[in-house]
């Protein structure tokens, strides 16, 4: 993955200034703020679902391997 060094972003803040101008610059970085902002929340919205699916699913395994144990246990006291 590429890294950006203090240098390209000093360059990318300049081309900023000059294609927005200095009074519609600081307004377009708290636009940008706000939807990374939102994008950041709606992953970890994402990633807390699939969690809490996972965790179902291993609960699900759980319970089903304890009844399928409780029913040989059952099988082998019969015998």
């Amino acid at each position: 993955m590429p890294q950006i060094g203090w240098l390209e972003i000093l360059a990318i803040v300049i081309i900023a200034i000059l294609v927005l101008g200095p009074k519609e610059f600081p307004i377009a970085l708290k636009k940008i703020g706000t939807y990374f902002g939102k994008l950041k929340n709606t992953i970890s919205s994402f990633q807390r679902e699939v969690n809490s699916v996972t965790d179902n699913i291993n609960v699900d395994k759980e319970i089903t391997t304890k009844k399928a144990s409780k029913e040989e246990n059952k099988n082998k006291d019969n015998e």
